[in-house]
């Protein structure tokens, strides 16, 4: 079957304009650090501080551009060391979710809802989804192979459309699970 990059997502925030703007001062925007390699997305120089109730992590990074509400996708070690629960949930899937203080460099925000651990999944252009004959909200397994601790990933949801580039996104957990290092491909088996 195919193959595809596999690669790290570390924790991140994605915030809305509005959030930006509390959390960095009026009339700061996100400055780009680096593009990603999701199309229009980049990692942006400015950073937050997450606090829960046991603990805080400081030098979270922020991903833009702004999005249509402020979401904390962290790896379930983070959350317990927050002291939160994060939903394993698809990126956009907030509702009923914890909420968390985000600390900036000019504000603070408390947000009701938004911190998941994003579930595993696939990102793939309409195209190279009917190349792999696989749809949207497809299940899949992926199969790292050449790892330090090779294993196959289960229950990984396929995303599809043209403003995607193919990859498999993990959270730091998973890819340290598998022993990831450098640069990682994984086979898709349906």
């Amino acid at each position: 079957m195919a193959k595809v990059i596999v690669e790290t997502s570390a924790r991140h925030v994605h915030l809305t304009e509005a959030d930006i703007e509390t959390l960095l001062g009026k009339g700061n925007s996100l400055t780009v650090r680096g593009m990603l390699s999701q199309p229009g997305q980049f990692a942006s120089n400015e950073r937050v501080t997450l606090v829960g109730p046991k603990n805080s992590i400081k030098n979270v990074l922020i991903l833009g551009p702004a999005r249509k509400a402020t979401q904390v996708e962290i790896s379930l070690t983070d959350a317990r060391t927050l002291g939160v629960t994060a939903a394993i949930r698809e990126s956009g899937d907030i509702a009923g979710t914890q909420g968390i203080k985000i600390i900036g460099p000019a504000g603070e925000i408390d947000i009701t809802e938004g911190v998941i651990a994003a579930k595993r999944h696939l990102h793939l252009d309409t195209k190279t989804a009917q190349e792999y004959d696989l749809k949207d909200k497809d299940v899949i397994k992926v199969k790292l192979a050449d790892t330090a601790r090779p294993l196959i990933f289960d229950d990984v949801v396929v995303r599809v459309s043209d403003k995607f580039a193919p990859a498999v996104h993990i959270d730091t957990d998973e890819a340290n699970a598998a022993g990831c290092s450098g640069e990682v491909f994984g086979e898709i088996i349906k």
